[in-house]
Formats: structure tokens, C-alpha cells, sequence
């Protein structure tokens, strides 16, 4: 079977998964038993993910993840009963912590924008190999997963999910400031824009704390997206969600 995924960059930040002997958990949501049952074939063959539920549907989704808050589920959008988007939308609400890869056949990118919108990590076309599945999950288990900048600013733009945008905060920033957070934004750790910027990690962190506040921001998610959005990003070809867990 083959399920395709944008390409993403790799992972540099291990730290946040605290046991990475502890396999990923991943939930599969598709109204097709075959497609199911080809990705559980799949996961089933290594021994750093687990397949721990399935559903058939937006509702099923919902209920299954409130009850067994899956690491990463993998979310078809278009489905009886409920859809992946308003599946996504319920369970991330009810369930933070849970991280969507929306699964899609489609080449027209709506739902897609719109699911992201909702709060989906990412996301995958069913028309792929293997290790670009693996991949994607693994970075959407630690909410790193590869958006083209483009779909990051419709989604934003669906979703109204930009609380900076129009604001003029950006001339808050100084040069330095500004620096860091595009290098944050690109998808670079602590330690990685450290190391570009000749700073030490807790300066990097606290830099980037200052800068929540000058813009008026809470999670990392909303800083990437300001940056995207006043064009610090331009010159990349996707962004990786920086995660809100740290």
C-alpha cells in the first residue's frame, strides 16, 4: 500500500519523548477497513510504533481517543457520520496532548487547510512509501511535522488562528530578536540556534520567552505562525511546527 507524505526534514530534538525505548502510539481512523488494516501491517513490522485503536468514523474517533489519548493518530478526512475535520477539531479540545497526521487521497488541499486550521500537525496523501509514513509520524509524535508555508498561511487565514496578524508588533523586535526567531521558526532546537547564533541554550530559550511576550503569543505553534505569516519564512520551502510542549 503506499500513503504519501510531504518531505520532511529530520529530527534533531529527541529530549521531549522522555523514554524513547517506549514505542509511539498510534490511532487509525479510516471508514476503509482495508486502508486500516494496510497501515497496522506496516506499523506492526517495527518496534517504535503500536497501533493501540482503530475507528471507522468522526464519532468512533472521538470517543476512542478521549479514552485511550493516543500519541499520534492518523485521521482520514472524508468519512460517515463525522468528518476528520470536526473529528480533529473535538479531539484536540479534549485531548492536547494528541497530535493529528490528516490522511488524505485528495490533490485539492481545502480540507486539507481547513484540518490544519483545526489544529492537525500535518499531513499525509495516501500515495507514498514507507519510510516517508514512518517519518511522518515520528515527527508529528514530537510536533515537528513538515507544512509548506503556503498551506500554513491559508490554514491560518481558515482557521482566523493568527492573533499577531495586522498588529504591527514585528517592529517591537530588535535585529537579534528577529534573527533568533527566524532560525526558531525554521524548525532548529535550543541548542541548534545556539550554536548559529554563538549564544548558550537558556539564552536562545529565554530570547524566545521575551519574544512570546513582545508579540503577544502563548504557544510555539503561534510564534512559527507569526513568522510565517510577516515573512521571515519566505525563503523556506516548509516550516516544522516548533512544539508547545516545552
Amino acid at each position: 500500500m503506499s500513503l504519501a507524505a510531504p518531505s520532511s526534514q529530520p529530527s534533531s530534538e529527541s529530549s521531549e519523548r522522555v523514554d524513547q525505548a517506549t514505542p509511539i502510539r498510534v490511532m487509525l481512523v479510516d471508514d476503509h477497513s482495508i486502508v486500516r488494516q494496510g497501515l497496522k501491517e506496516i506499523l506492526d513490522r517495527t518496534d517504535e510504533y503500536e497501533v493501540v485503536g482503530e475507528a471507522a468514523d468522526g464519532v468512533q474517533a472521538v470517543e476512542l481517543a478521549k479514552a485511550i489519548a493516543p500519541d499520534v493518530i492518523l485521521m482520514d478526512l472524508i468519512m460517515p457520520n463525522k468528518d476528520g475535520v470536526e473529528a480533529s477539531r473535538e479531539i484536540l479540545e479534549a485531548v492536547p496532548t494528541t497530535h493529528i497526521l490528516v490522511l488524505t487521497a485528495s490533490t485539492a488541499d481545502d480540507a486539507v487547510i481547513n484540518a490544519l486550521a483545526a489544529g492537525a500537525s500535518g499531513y499525509l496523501q495516501k500515495v507514498c512509501d514507507r519510510e516517508d509514513l514512518l517519518a511522518a509520524i515520528s515527527d508529528a509524535a514530537e510536533d515537528r511535522s513538515s507544512v509548506s508555508v503556503g498551506m500554513l498561511r491559508r490554514a491560518l487565514g481558515a482557521g482566523q488562528a493568527a492573533p499577531t496578524r495586522g498588529t504591527g508588533t514585528g517592529g517591537k523586535l530588535t535585529a537579534r530578536e528577529r534573527s533568533i526567531l527566524t532560525h526558531f521558526a525554521k524548525g532548529n532546537s535550543y541548542a541548534e540556534v545556539a550554536e548559529i547564533m554563538g549564544n548558550s541554550a537558556v539564552t536562545v530559550r529565554n530570547t524566545i520567552y521575551r519574544i512570546e511576550r513582545k508579540l503577544g503569543v502563548t504557544t510555539k505553534q503561534e510564534i512559527v505562525a507569526w513568522a510565517a505569516l510577516n515573512g521571515l519564512l519566505d525563503d523556506h520551502l516548509s516550516v516544522r511546527k516548533a512544539s508547545s510542549r516545552e
